[in-house]
């Protein structure tokens, strides 16, 4: 890889990866590591499956929100200050989930955590475009999904075995001591990608001019609104796969943590597979490629699910749709980002809450009549084919090069 011209050579290859990589498992983290629990806490806390998975819902919402305020903060402050309170504040939200006494106080303390982790996820993106640009980015965001999609292989496998000797408590107390742990890895093992002299004044016309260039870029806005599509997909998959592989099928939670386990596997495939391809393909026709093999594998499972093929159908039908993912995800965060090196971390703030909220939102209501494995599979076919329909007008526009080059 090469760096931009812009950015200082601060960080090798090697320990930006590592770095940027764990900081970017704030989601996976969050969600994955109590994900075996979630019908245990509903018994716990006498509260519905509905609000157990809100519990889910809020915390991601909180994780697209707060990009809003820490991507821009990082464009006028540098990368390392925000980066350094969000991480503080999340271990300490961590801490008030395992105190809450009630569904209605964990949903608080959860859309704290997401709202302070949220900057983890935004200002790994910003620092990125800083070092990075085109093809090169692509690789270095699939080399960050090694590191950062080893969260939702490990997390819910630790989550399993945790539920053996711990309740769901216990796995937030494990969660505030992983906070801790990256706070210590952000203080000491990232500096800062943002010179000074690069820095905005701050203010509400800075912010405006920035969104304003944003919405007249359309392949930004189609790629936006792909990411939307693809997160309602994904968080149908998140939040309803524990009540479909275990209430319905009858897996223990550990045997689900083993099956979601391979399919975060399966994901960070398809992310190091676009890490081959892309300099010969483009980073544009690989993301034509899995927005569309994605709808194709999501079109199998709900085929599987109405023909009813069972168990088997559907564990083997989710992995492809989760390796079509991971070929396709890189490749979309750099046409977005592309021509927005003035603005990256704005940017990818936008692109960070679309693809956080709008799921969270939306596939709940799939679920009001219950999280079954039907409502599961149309959700993910439904919006994987209109992520794929508008992956294409991105593709088609004529500001997209198989370079992936952008003035800026």
């Amino acid at each position: 890889m090469t760096a931009t011209a812009a950015a200082p050579p601060l960080m090798s290859v090697r320990r930006s990866v590592l770095v940027l990589g764990v900081l970017e498992a704030f989601g996976p983290l969050s969600m994955d590591l109590y994900l075996p629990r979630l019908p245990q806490l509903a018994a716990s806390l006498h509260t519905s499956d509905a609000l157990a998975q809100l519990t889910m819902s809020v915390c991601m919402v909180g994780l697209g929100v707060g990009q809003l305020v820490a991507g821009p903060l990082s464009d006028r402050f540098g990368r390392r200050r925000p980066l350094l309170i969000g991480v503080a504040l999340f271990t300490v939200f961590s801490l008030a989930c395992v105190l809450a006494p009630t569904v209605e106080a964990l949903l608080v303390a959860r859309l704290l955590q997401g709202l302070a982790g949220s900057a983890g996820l935004v200002i790994t993106m910003a620092v990125a475009r800083d070092l990075y640009s085109g093809a090169d980015l692509s690789r270095m965001l699939s080399l960050l999904t090694l590191v950062s999609a080893s969260a939702p292989i490990v997390a819910p496998v630790a989550g399993g075995a945790l539920a053996l000797v711990v309740d769901w408590r216990g796995v937030f107390l494990v969660l505030t001591g992983v906070g801790g742990a990256l706070f210590l890895l952000a203080l000491f093992g990232l500096r800062e990608t943002l010179p000074a002299a690069a820095r905005h004044g701050g203010g509400m016309r800075v912010l405006g001019a920035h969104a304003r260039s944003l919405a007249r870029d359309p392949v930004f806005v189609l790629v936006v609104l792909a990411a939307a599509a693809g997160g309602t997909a994904f968080f149908a998959y998140l939040s309803m796969s524990s009540f479909v592989l275990q209430d319905g099928f009858g897996l223990s939670p550990q045997l689900f943590a083993l099956c979601f386990a391979g399919n975060a596997l399966a994901n960070l495939l398809g992310a190091q597979l676009s890490r081959v391809l892309v300099r010969r393909a483009g980073p544009a026709r690989l993301y034509v490629a899995g927005q569309l093999a994605s709808a194709a594998a999501a079109a199998l499972l709900l085929a599987a699910v109405l023909l009813g093929w069972g168990l088997a159908g559907v564990v083997a039908a989710l992995p492809l749709w989760l390796f079509a993912s991971g070929l396709g995800g890189p490749n979309g965060t750099t046409l977005a980002l592309g021509g927005h090196a003035a603005r990256a971390g704005t940017a990818a703030a936008v692109l960070g809450t679309v693809t956080f909220t709008v799921g969270p939102v939306v596939a709940p209501l799939a679920a009001l009549g219950g999280a079954s494995a039907l409502s599961m599979a149309q959700t993910i076919a439904f919006a994987s084919l209109a992520a794929a329909l508008l992956a294409l007008l991105a593709a088609r526009h004529r500001r997209v090069r198989r370079d992936c080059t952008f003035s800026a």
